[in-house]
């Protein structure tokens, strides 16, 4: 029959009795990854393991929890993913035998004794000479004999320029880790930082509760509002929970400066510019950060940041600048060519598809930005993209034309 519980008795007499909770040995914990294609799987060991089982960071976060986005997301041949992630800023110290094995791999040989420098001057930005005889010869050049530019993709291309980063405050734990309490006391803090700003940043905060569904998928159509996580990789990590709560976006009246919050990071500060000139999304977006960070530290706060990871960020990926540079940008017949993929991968840029854009009236257009992040300044970042999108479109235009580019194919940088 089936117990039941008496008046003021106690719970633990319905407990059984052979149930014994206690900590298994790491062999028994070890996650089986032989088959997983991602950056965690192909350094983590028994005796790794071992070792970090041991450890969890001040705010209590452990090894399993940073591998556990990888563990239960094996990847493909086809994306090689992190498999990991932190929980805290602590995590990058407190598992960097296995992190910074990942980091080095990851970030192109990015060593755990190399400094990260940052670099928010837009005015160190360089223009490129757009000459069909010099183009390839360019891509090998250093900055220092360019001239100074960043302000003149073809807008009958470039439909629209954006810089992105995501920043985190010092003493709270990352979304995958945070409490729900703690998330809406961070909440609070962007609502009170972002409404003091003033001028062009002046602003108006929105809680992703008070948006309607509709509204939302416009808003998410516009890349104005971040979406619920659905992939597997964030949802794995932790980082849908409690979904709405604690969630908004913030933008002031033209829409060009956003901060979405407690999206992937605590703060996601978004510039955007109609057209091909990068240089005043840059310009926005730095003027936007440094007035957001000068602003926390009137409270007290700062961004979480160190010389040797640059802006700590949840994906070990997105370590450094934290930086995304790109643009929409139109390559009908480039994106059709065998050599699009190499070309994008010489120029270092990364290709990702456009939501909201009907494929029918607009085929062609990608969102192209930067594949770097950390050991690169934001100027470096985003004199990439600038030179890159001048290339392609140049071999664009020459394709309109039934023109051969075998003589634009640039070397790789």
């Amino acid at each position: 029959m089936e117990k039941k519980l008496e008046k003021g008795a106690s719970i633990n007499n319905l407990m059984p009795g052979k149930l014994r909770l206690k900590k298994l040995a790491p062999e028994n914990d070890f996650p089986d990854v032989s088959m997983h294609n991602n950056y965690m799987a192909k350094f983590l060991t028994l005796d790794l393991y071992k070792t970090l089982s041991e450890r969890k960071t001040p705010y209590g976060f452990t090894i399993d929890r940073v591998i556990q986005t990888g563990v239960d997301n094996p990847g493909s041949p086809f994306a090689m993913t992190m498999g990991c992630i932190a929980g805290d800023e602590e995590t990058y110290e407190v598992f960097k035998e296995l992190l910074d094995l990942v980091i080095e791999d990851k970030h192109g040989g990015y060593k755990a004794t190399d400094v990260h420098k940052n670099d928010f001057n837009p005015d160190s930005l360089a223009v490129q000479p757009t000459s069909r005889l010099h183009i390839r010869h360019v891509m090998a050049l250093s900055n220092s004999f360019f001239l100074k530019g960043g302000d003149d993709l073809d807008p009958n291309y470039v439909l629209i320029s954006r810089v992105r980063a995501g920043r985190n405050i010092r003493g709270c734990c990352l979304p995958p880790h945070c409490t729900r309490g703690e998330r809406r006391l961070l909440e609070q803090l962007a609502i009170e930082v972002l409404g003091s700003l003033t001028g062009e940043l002046n602003g108006t905060y929105l809680p992703l509760r008070s948006i309607s569904e509709a509204d939302q998928q416009q808003m998410v159509d516009d890349h104005l509002l971040f979406a619920k996580p659905v992939c597997p990789l964030l949802v794995a990590s932790g980082m849908a929970r409690d979904w709405p709560d604690g969630r908004g976006v913030w933008h002031n009246g033209g829409k060009t400066f956003l901060v979405w919050v407690n999206e992937e990071e605590h703060l996601k500060l978004i510039a955007i510019e109609k057209g091909g000139n990068m240089k005043a999304a840059f310009t926005r977006f730095c003027n936007g950060v440094q007035e957001v960070e000068s602003k926390l530290k009137e409270k007290d706060h700062e961004f979480m940041w160190n010389e040797h990871l640059g802006c700590i960020q949840t994906c070990p990926s997105n370590l450094g600048t934290g930086l995304r540079a790109g643009v929409h940008v139109r390559l009908p017949n480039m994106s059709k060519r065998p050599e699009f993929e190499e070309v994008l991968k010489r120029l270092r840029l990364e290709k990702r598809a456009i939501g909201g854009v009907d494929p029918e009236a607009d085929s062609g257009v990608f969102d192209i930005s930067n594949s770097d992040r950390l050991g690169f300044t934001e100027v470096q970042l985003v004199q990439v993209v600038v030179d890159g999108i001048k290339v392609l479109v140049e071999m664009e235009k020459r394709l309109e034309m039934e023109e051969g580019i075998d003589d634009l194919m640039p070397v790789q940088k």
